[in-house]
Formats: structure tokens, sequence, C-alpha cells
């Protein structure tokens, strides 16, 4: 019997003992919810009450040299549903279907989805979205954001780029500058009880978004909007495949003008082919892709690409200027060294031709630069031998990338060095057999003419703030020395003779001192007979402050560079200098009686 209460007993205690521990853990475990992790839980339950909307965020502006804004933003409006604040579903849909044109059946989808946002469009214009709010529709928000707007339409389209759904950088300017452009979304903060239906007395609480910096650039609205009214002239005219131009200033490298047509329209980017010209043969080569059933997307990248960065070409006779700049250099000719053109050349077995068949006899190399004459450059090539060309074309910055602040720059295709022999080195003196791009082109016929100094081409210039106080001041390399300053001279000499009575006569300006070089060079493969045009000239030739290149694909009829190319940019030039301040000789000497007189 005492056996039997003693374990009884003891059951009871250890029972006691059990419960105790139990309760001890509990108090513990609840003591560390309440106080430990007080604040962990106080927000979870927080975030299960509190809902959230993001304001997008003003885009910096893209302001160009004379301070239009030429990429800009309108106020757009987000609309959505919230499921469980909404008092009446099919009045919602039949509204929203109606303002917005959206099939009512689609909306209903998205009002009866349990989910606490239901996106229902975007990119809505402001005064549609005004109107959705006049409705009062309980569980429909209406939130303002931006939408990017480029007042000019196509202008520059392939340079500044464009933005996507979330305005965030697609190609261009607007990719390349982002994190200065895109700026920082806020916030709407609403309460809900345990249903999700707004708490009528709770207030919205609102992280207010920050704007992005403004970029400054040095691209001129001015000049670019001429400069592409003569491209599409040209293309027009000569119902070419495109037409590209490039305007820079060759003493710092700033980019004044990039045009490649047909440009397309920036406020509807992923419309193809519309803003080609109709019956061009870029028209004609979209209505045979589309028919083909090319991939959309393909046509688009096509559309979108900027041919003076993306794109290499064979450069032809322009590249003369690369060659004749390395031999002075480097010694192997003079000016009146003397050559002779039967029409053609013979390196090893082949048998080069020169542009004028019957050939242009004895000259000196002023005139066979003048003339264009191949047999005289592959001659100085020759001189200069592969181990030293090679040596000038890298040490003019040729086989490395120009630096421009655009994304997808291509490279120079060169042969090796130890593939390249006589023929080779005889081809790549006047142009052939080698491609680069325009860009490179441009860049090193700059650096050329300068001084000798190597630039490197840009269109940044500054982020500022919405005030215009300056945040950041870009920089760019610091040019090396490629050439001296005597040869450099020299090669302004030459060119402005090619102008004054050389292949490039119709590139000349009354009035003002012109240098430049022609080119037309023959697409591969050479069975199909296509051709580019092109033309680069700067001014004065004496102290050069501008430098144009301009390319034609695929003329139709004429296609010699000097023929339908020069008049393009000496037109061009009729008109941008005097507005960059440049004035003609004849203006000078008005101002200079003026003042004496």
């Amino acid at each position: 019997m005492n056996t039997n209460q003693t374990r009884h007993r003891e059951k009871i205690a250890l029972l006691f003992v059990l419960s105790a521990v139990m309760t001890a853990v509990l108090l513990g475990r609840l003591f560390f919810l309440m106080v430990c992790r007080s604040e962990h839980y106080s927000q979870m339950a927080q975030d299960l009450h509190q809902r959230e909307r993001t304001i997008k965020a003003a885009r910096g502006r893209i302001i160009d040299a004379t301070g239009t804004v030429i990429a800009d933003n309108r106020t757009v409006c987000t609309i959505s549903v919230i499921h469980n604040q909404i008092t009446d579903p099919d009045r919602v849909a039949e509204v929203l279907s109606r303002i917005l044109e959206i099939p009512e059946e689609e909306i209903r989808n998205k009002v009866e989805k349990y989910s606490s946002r239901e996106i229902i469009k975007t990119n809505v214009d402001k005064e549609v979205g005004d109107a959705i709010r006049e409705e009062k529709l309980d569980g429909v928000k209406v939130d303002e954001d931006y939408k990017r707007y480029y007042p000019f339409g196509s202008l520059a389209s392939k340079v500044l780029g464009f933005t996507g759904g979330d305005n965030q950088g697609i190609i261009g300017l607007e990719v390349k500058y982002e994190e200065y452009l895109k700026g920082q979304n806020g916030l709407i903060l609403t309460m809900t009880d345990a249903k999700g239906v707004e708490l009528e007395n709770e207030a919205e609480d609102r992280i207010e978004p920050i704007a992005g910096k403004d970029l400054y650039i040095s691209l001129d609205r001015n000049i670019q909007e001429y400069c592409q009214q003569a491209a599409y002239q040209v293309m027009e005219k000569k119902n070419a495949k495109s037409v590209s131009v490039i305007v820079m200033n060759p003493q710092n490298g700033e980019i004044m003008a990039m045009v490649n047509v047909p440009e397309f329209d920036l406020n509807d980017p992923f419309s193809y082919g519309q803003n080609l010209v109709s019956g061009s043969a870029s028209q004609q080569a979209a209505q045979a892709q589309a028919e083909k059933g090319e991939n959309s997307q393909d046509l688009l990248n096509q559309m979108w690409r900027n041919s003076c960065i993306n794109d290499t070409y064979e450069p032809g006779s322009t590249f003369k200027i690369i060659t004749a700049a390395a031999g002075l250099e480097e010694g192997v000719v003079t000016l009146e060294d003397h050559f002779f053109c039967p029409g053609f050349c013979i390196v090893e077995d082949r048998k080069i031709r020169c542009h004028k068949t019957g050939g242009h006899g004895s000259e000196t190399f002023l005139q066979g630069m003048m003339n264009s004459c191949n047999p005289v450059l592959i001659d100085v090539g020759q001189r200069l031998g592969v181990d030293r060309y090679y040596h000038y074309f890298e040490q003019f910055g040729l086989k490395d990338k120009t630096g421009i602040d655009l994304p997808g720059e291509a490279g120079t295709i060169m042969h090796k060095k130890e593939n390249m022999g006589p023929v080779e080195l005889a081809t790549v003196s006047f142009g052939q057999s080698f491609q680069i791009t325009p860009i490179q082109l441009i860049t090193t016929v700059s650096s050329i003419i300068n001084g000798g100094v190597r630039v490197t081409p840009h269109f940044a210039v500054r982020a500022a703030d919405a005030s215009g106080e300056n945040i950041h001041t870009f920089s760019y390399p610091e040019g090396e020395r490629i050439l001296s300053e005597e040869t450099s001279e020299t090669m302004r000499y030459i060119l402005e003779q090619v102008v004054a009575e050389g292949s490039g006569k119709k590139a000349a300006l009354d009035g003002y001192r012109i240098g430049g070089k022609t080119a037309t060079s023959e697409k591969l493969p050479r069975s199909l007979k296509k051709y580019i045009s092109s033309f680069v000239g700067f001014a004065p030739a004496d102290d050069p402050q501008v430098i144009a290149l301009i390319t034609i694909d695929e003329p139709e009829g004429i296609y010699y560079g000097g023929t339908i190319a020069a008049p393009v940019i000496a037109d061009i030039f009729k008109n941008i200098l005097p507005y960059l301040g440049i004035v003609s000789a004849e203006e000078e000497t008005t101002a200079a009686f003026r003042i004496y007189g």
C-alpha cells in the first residue's frame, strides 16, 4: 500500500515538473517573440497590411549644344486594380473597357483575379487617366508616372536611342548614360485591413522619386537637322540603300552631328520601316524582307543599327590620307618626288589598275594625291614596307577602337602582319582589302590634320540637375601625338589642293579654304558591282575647326565620290560654316576694311 502511494506521488511530482518545464519553455518563447523579435514581427504585420505602388522617377533630359531639349518626359498614367477593394466588378470592367479600348473580357479576368494588384495598362495618356479618375471606381488606381518623349521625332534617332516599358535605356546615349539619366523611383504606401481593403482614416504615405540628371551633349540640333535633310535628299535622288554623315570638331573630338538615314521615329521605335523614303532602295529592301517573313526582331535591330559606328567598310581612296601621312612622316616620299602612272601597277603576279585606265602619265606625289592615283600610293606603300606600314597603322590608332561614347562600336578588320605580302600591302595602301568604321576614319583624319594629336570622338559634355547645376563634367583621354606638326601641315596643304584643283573640286566653296579627299570603293563581292561613294572634308584648311564625312551606300547611276558625295559636303559647309562663326575670306576682308578703312 505504501509502495503504491509512493509511486503515485512520484508520478504527480514528475507531471508537475514536466508541466513546470513546459510552462517555462512557453514563457521563454513568448518572451523571445514579444521582446527580442518584436521589431521583426511588427514589420511583418505592417507589411501584411501595407500596399506598395511604384512612382516612376522623371528621367533626366538630353540637351543639345544650343540648350534645346531633344529628349524629354511626358506625364502618363498606370491603371491598376486591387481585387479586394472592388465593390462593383461589372461596372469596373465596363468602364475600363470603354475608356481604355481593351476587350471587356480581358479586363474582367484581371478584375476577378485574387491578387494584391493587377496592372491593366501602362503609359496611358494623362487625359485618359483623368477620365478614369472622374468615374470614382472603387479598387481602381490611377498612378501618374513618366514616359520618354522626343520632341523632334526621328532626329538623331540612332544616336539618342530610346527607352523601354520601364523607362530604361535600350540603345544609344539612353543606355550609355543610364546611370545618370534613370533617377530613383518613389513609392505610394497605403494601409489595409486583413481583407486587403484600404482603411478610410489612414492617409497614404509617399516616398518621393528622385529625378535623373540632365545630360548635356555636343550634338547641335540645327546642324543635325540640316545634315539629315541633305542625306535624305541624296538618298532619294540616287535611290541609295543608306546615307551617313558625321560632323565633328577635329580639335577636341566633339561630335556636332551624326546622321544615319533612313532614321526611325523615336516615339514609335517598334514600327519597322515607317520612316523609309517611298520608293527608295531601303523601302524596297524592307518590303522584300517582310515578304520573306524575316524575323521582326532582326528587322528592328537592323533599323536601329548605327552604321557610323556599328558597320565596317572598305574606305577606298579616303584612306590614301593615311598612306600619304605615313610616307611623309617616315621620309620615304616628298611632294616633289616624281612617279609614272601607265594606268596600272604590277605587284608580283597581280595587275592592279588605276581608276584612270589610260593612266596619269608623269606626275609628282602632290599631283598623284590630287589625281587620287592608285599606282602612286602603291609605290609609297612599297617604299614603307610591311613592317613600317603596320607600325604607322598601329601608331595612328587604327587597330584600336576610337572609344566613342556609344555602345556597339565595331573594330577594324585588318590583315595580320605575318599574312601581309606585297599584294596585300599594295591594296591596303589605297584603301582596299581591309575594313574600318566611318567613325574610325574621320577620327584618324582629324588627328592627321589637327596638328598630329589623336582625339576621342564623343557626345557627352556634362551632367547637371534640373536647375542646371553641374554634377559631373565628362573627360576623355588626352590624345597622344601620332604625327609631327610639320607632316600635319603638309597634309593640310595636300588636301586643300585636292579640293582646289584635284578630284575633290566639287567640294570647293567660294570664300573658304576647304580640304578633303574623295573615295569610290567597290563592295564585296566585286561581281555585284555595288559601290560606296564617300568624301571627307574639313574647313578652314589652314586651321581646321570642322570636319565632315559622308558615305553613300549603293547609289544608282553615277557613283563616283567626287561627283555625288563631295557636293553634299560643300552644301553642308555652305550652311553650317557661317552658323559656327567661321567667316569667309570676303567677309574677313570686309570686316578689316570697316575697322581700318
